[in-house]
């Protein structure tokens, strides 16, 4: 019997994400910019990820069966070593910083992890990946605030780090009038099919 309380579907994406700290030396860089540009609607420091594969809105069952692939997937995959690097705007609202180190890498990770997911039967929007950690949205009509914090940043260089791990992540995009939240559904090891949690 179904569960009226389980959703029937689930907004789904597949990603890295940041350890915390990059993210720490990425978000005291932005501290001035989140005082001057309070209106700004910045995301959860926690909920930073850089997206490989967008699927949208997936009914529950097929989550089970993108596990399997991408659990396979990232045993044959080595970490990568990546950086947080400059900083960018998309149409004027979206402000992202950039992504630097094994680009060539990431790119074929993520040809790797859409082709699994079209191997499961699962249909999405395939769009050219471009590497990049959404970091705030202006307000419908603002179109300067994002572009001036994204000036301030241009110069940033992170250090590099480890991406070790091949996350799957929900959302409640959609479901409620707040803040977006993101939750990892389950994560696995590159080099390795140690699954890390799930849920």
């Amino acid at each position: 019997m179904n569960d009226p309380t389980q959703p029937t579907t689930v907004r789904v994406f597949i990603a890295l994400a940041p350890p915390d700290p990059a993210k720490k030396e990425l978000a005291r860089t932005l501290r001035p910019a989140y005082d001057t540009h309070p209106h700004m609607r910045w995301n959860r420091i926690e909920d930073w990820h850089i997206t490989l594969a967008f699927l949208g809105e997936l009914p529950a069952g097929a989550v089970s069966l993108l596990r399997p692939p991408l659990a396979d997937l990232a045993a044959d995959h080595r970490p990568l070593s990546l950086a947080l690097r400059g900083s960018g705007t998309f149409d004027d609202r979206v402000l992202w910083s950039g992504i630097d180190g094994d680009l060539d890498e990431l790119q074929m990770l993520a040809a790797d992890v859409r082709t699994a997911v079209k191997n499961c039967g699962v249909a999405f929007e395939d769009r050219p990946l471009r590497p990049h950690l959404t970091l705030a949205r202006a307000r419908r009509g603002d179109r300067s605030s994002a572009g001036e914090i994204a000036e301030r940043l241009a110069k940033f260089t992170g250090r590099q780090w480890p991406a070790e791990c091949l996350h799957l992540v929900g959302s409640n995009a959609g479901r409620s009038r707040g803040p977006i939240h993101y939750r990892d559904i389950e994560a696995w090891s590159f080099g390795g099919h140690k699954n890390l949690h799930g849920s």
